[in-house]
């Protein structure tokens, strides 16, 4: 049975086209990650300019280096990633076609590959601030190790876990700019952006139920249930709503965008699991998931960019 498996994964495997080069690296090391996480690296960059009243113009050095730090180290630790978890990828249907499973990259290359990217990630990062290298160092290591090598296989928190480097690239941003992120409004950023990743991710979870099943790895969905992971999201929108309030140091408006947005979010999933079976509600929450983390970062990049320009 184990070898007749084995054959029909070979032969898929077979099936697949060939793809170029460029399309290989770029699933290799998540180019769609790292568009979607550079945004929000730039929105906390564009508002420690605003906070501290600097100019954009004045800091293109450090803009460029935050955008190609950012860029090698969350792609690095994509790579890892892909490298680490090839046995499970080629179970789902998903990931079967990433090319660390097809065998389109071979391991020693996506190593050295991911080891240059972070040192060349980091050292870009240290060149704008000491602290901006050490929140890139920290969202790699808390990926690959604490996450993908530890959690993600052995406990229902492996999302929590992950969350801490999912949320580091508006630190980065900032720091990149202002060594000291300890202002309200940044670490309000973080917090939502930790806290926004566990309805998104219980989401994919429960529509992927089945591949997450059959990869043996312990989603919530997977081994709780739907209903524990209906509480547990809404515990965590409610955590969310209560934070939007830390955005007010800074202004009203970015604190009833943020509050808006949570408020609709956990409205939808009340409202949504009394009308919808479980797979409609949770693409429902997916999506709403994605306008509201669109809809918060462009309104913290587009008031950032308007105060620096007008002196706001």
């Amino acid at each position: 049975m184990q070898s007749t498996t084995k054959t029909n994964h070979h032969a898929e495997q077979a099936s697949l086209p060939k793809q170029t080069f460029v399309a290989i690296l770029s699933q290799t090391i998540k180019t769609g990650i790292i568009k979607s996480n550079l945004i929000p690296m730039f929105a906390g960059l564009t508002l420690a300019l605003y906070t501290y009243d600097m100019s954009l113009f004045d800091n293109i050095p450090e803009i460029i280096l935050a955008f190609i730090g950012s860029f090698l180290v969350i792609g690095a630790a994509g790579a890892f990633n892909n490298l680490y978890d090839r046995d499970i990828d080629a179970i789902m249907e998903r990931t079967k076609s990433r090319p660390t499973v097809t065998g389109e990259v071979k391991p020693t290359f996506v190593l050295v590959l991911a080891s240059s990217m972070a040192i060349l990630g980091i050292g870009a990062l240290a060149l704008t601030t000491p602290l901006a290298a050490l929140l890139g160092f920290l969202g790699l290591f808390f990926y690959v190790v604490p996450y993908t090598m530890w959690t993600k296989r052995r406990t229902i928190y492996n999302t929590e876990v992950g969350s801490i480097s999912g949320a580091m690239p508006p630190l980065i941003g900032w720091a990149a700019i202002y060594p000291d992120v300890t202002h309200p409004a940044i670490i309000g950023l973080f917090v939502v952006t930790v806290i926004w990743q566990m309805p998104h991710f219980y989401a994919i979870a429960i529509r992927k139920h089945d591949e997450y099943k059959a990869a043996n790895v312990p989603m919530l969905p997977v081994v709780k249930g739907f209903e524990r992971t209906y509480i547990q999201t809404n515990s965590y929108l409610a955590i969310l709503v209560v934070i939007s309030f830390l955005f007010g140091t800074l202004s009203i408006g970015l604190m009833l965008v943020a509050l808006l947005l949570s408020v609709a979010w956990f409205v939808l999933s009340i409202t949504g699991y009394r009308k919808m079976d479980k797979e409609k509600w949770a693409k429902s929450m997916f999506i709403f998931s994605l306008i509201h983390m669109t809809v918060l970062f462009s309104t913290i990049i587009i008031y950032s960019l308007i105060g620096i320009f007008f002196n706001i």
